[in-house]
């Protein structure tokens, strides 16, 4: 009897063994956001393609405010930055499948990002505008004198909110905010409802859109990066950010892509 019971102890205690190794090797059970990012190597970033923060350039690289930003985090995370456009509409879900591991776009902070993901502490500054043609800015002083016009703004955008919010009921709602401006230009929409980074890069005297440009501001809004519910990449990217502001990498990099207004 006392050589069974042995033999079935033995059975338990090694059944425990393998289990607790199958668990070391499963990246999915890993015991930290930030120990499953170092451990496969990459920090996949969601974006759009909206410029000053992520764009690319003729080659295919990728610029911007934020995807300089992102690899700055990256490489003192000892991992490569990897950019992926996704659906803006679908960015919480992208990030709950691990399709991406955060959303780093010029996002805009607001509740339902909240509730969504955890967010990182605000660092940039930024507003909702309408943009239209310089020539038809006079007419158009305010947000109630433009109710009868047709606006172009991004899916799932703080700009679609800010457009209910204003009373405006003939939207179009487009895939980006760089299609909303396009949207614009081309006379398919009156005005667009874009954030004021984007505007001040793309729009006045020396751009594409140099016949284009905004008076009235919606909103005032921060912008933050979202990460997974319960991720210890928030607290780690904050202490990095804290750096990056110390030793002067933000702000060379908000000079460089148009002035951006850091909250330090």
């Amino acid at each position: 009897m006392k050589k069974l019971i042995c033999l079935l102890l033995a059975v338990v205690l090694m059944v425990c063994g393998l289990a607790a190794c199958g668990s070391k090797e499963n990246p999915d059970t890993a015991a930290s956001d930030l120990a499953y990012v170092q451990g496969k190597g990459t920090l996949v970033v969601g974006v759009t393609v909206y410029e000053p923060m992520n764009y690319k350039a003729e080659d295919g690289t990728w610029l911007g405010f934020d995807t300089e930003y992102a690899q700055a985090v990256s490489e003192k995370l000892g991992v490569e930055a990897e950019f992926v456009i996704i659906d803006w509409d679908n960015k919480y879900t992208e990030l709950d499948a691990k399709s991406i591991d955060c959303i780093w776009n010029g996002m805009t902070i607001t509740e339902e990002g909240r509730l969504n993901a955890d967010i990182s502490d605000p660092y940039v500054e930024n507003a909702q505008v309408v943009v239209m043609a310089k020539d038809k800015l006079a007419s158009y002083p305010d947000a109630e004198s433009m109710k009868e016009l047709t606006f172009a703004v991004e899916t799932g955008s703080a700009g679609e909110k800010e457009a209910a919010n204003a009373g405006f009921e003939n939207v179009v709602v487009v895939a980006d905010q760089s299609t909303a401006l396009l949207e614009a230009a081309s006379g398919s929409a009156d005005a667009c409802i874009i954030d004021i980074t984007m505007a001040d890069a793309m729009t006045g005297e020396g751009t594409s859109y140099a016949d284009f440009g905004y008076s009235v501001r919606l909103a005032p809004e921060e912008y933050g990066i979202a990460f997974r519910k319960g991720s210890d990449l928030v607290a780690k990217v904050n202490e990095i950010t804290d750096e990056l502001l110390a030793d002067g990498t933000l702000d060379a990099l908000a000079e460089k892509y148009g002035g951006l207004k850091l909250i330090k």
